[in-house]
């Protein structure tokens, strides 16, 4: 079997190979190069970005119509029961208010994450093992570190990419992924206050509810309690139509907030079991195999140190699983 000649895309080095491989590594660089890899064309790219500013259009709409329509609705009713009620929900408003909208902005708006510029293509330029594992992006035509993956929505390479989210109009990378997190972190918690300050609004202004008086000779059995389960259900429907608008814009802030929060909780809750083994969506989805370690959770939200450190001898630190193994998120 005849040696053929390739050459390698990272360093330029040219590779006898004793048989043809469509895929080989560079014994000097660690490139990998993919000969059968061709150019693909990302068809209905601007369709995917219209769709992404449609929902970022959209939430930011129904966020504008939450707050203002949360505001005209309750809080005359708040200032009604106490002056303090209205200052001190109003306070908690405005906080919950500019985060979720601030958090929003940053995870729509920033770049999700570019990987590391790193000099390819020339042999004296390229040290050894200087790109191990990278592969070669034929879209982007430029270097993709391993832990990069190509969005064909944003149209690039983004870092520790976690999915393409069309609701935030952009990737969930490395740049952006605490963003992400706070932004979750900061509807449901708007979505739990929402529902109930809707709830304690909703009990001084909703109208009396009538129902017929229940007979008590067929006493008290499961078809007594049937029939006035029955009878409350249709006598809260009836009150309903006797609702003001503002009753009416509490009964929508009531039942969107429960269900967004119910949805967004186990969304939240599976970003954070992720976080925690060290993977992200794509690598679970690709069966990546990652450390489970609650020193995961704390480096990815800031904390540069751990926690072994300052509890030496803390009797906490042996229900905490090992936190002395470092997990690196970014690797070349």
């Amino acid at each position: 079997m005849e040696d053929y000649d390739v050459t390698c895309w990272g360093c330029g080095l040219h590779l006898l190979l004793p048989s043809h491989a469509p895929v080989f590594k560079c014994g000097w660089c660690g490139a990998l190069t993919n000969q059968n890899a061709g150019k693909r064309e990302c068809k209905y790219f601007w369709l995917r970005r219209l769709r992404d500013r449609c929902f970022v259009c959209i939430l930011l709409m129904f966020m504008l119509f939450v707050i203002c329509g949360g505001v005209w609705a309750a809080f005359p009713v708040l200032f009604s029961i106490s002056y303090f009620h209205g200052i001190f929900h109003s306070i908690i408003t405005f906080i919950l208010s500019v985060t979720t909208v601030y958090t929003f902005s940053s995870a729509s708006f920033a770049c999700a994450g570019t990987p590391p510029c790193v000099v390819w293509g020339s042999y004296p330029a390229v040290g050894k093992g200087a790109l191990e594992n990278y592969t070669f992006c034929q879209l982007c035509s430029k270097p993709k570190s391993p832990r990069s993956h190509h969005c064909r929505s944003c149209g690039m390479c983004i870092l520790d990419m976690d999915h393409h989210c069309p609701f935030i109009g952009n990737c969930v990378g490395a740049a952006n992924h605490r963003h992400f997190i706070a932004l979750l972190i900061s509807v449901v918690t708007s979505t739990f206050y929402i529902s109930i300050m809707t709830m304690y609004v909703g009990w001084h202004i909703w109208p009396s509810i009538t129902y017929e008086p229940f007979d008590h000779s067929y006493g008290y059995g499961i078809d007594f309690a049937m029939r006035a389960i029955r009878e409350i259900i249709y006598g809260l429907l009836k009150s309903v139509v006797l609702l003001s608008p503002r009753g009416l814009v509490l009964v929508y802030l009531f039942v969107s907030s429960v269900s967004l929060g119910i949805g967004l909780s186990i969304l939240l809750w599976q970003q954070l079991c992720f976080i925690y083994e060290g993977k992200t969506y794509l690598n679970h989805l690709n069966d990546g195999v990652g450390e489970k370690d609650c020193q995961n959770l704390v480096q990815f939200f800031g904390c540069p140190y751990s926690i072994s450190i300052y509890l030496p001898h803390c009797s906490l630190s042996r229900f905490l699983p090992s936190f002395r193994k470092k997990t690196q998120r970014h690797k070349k």
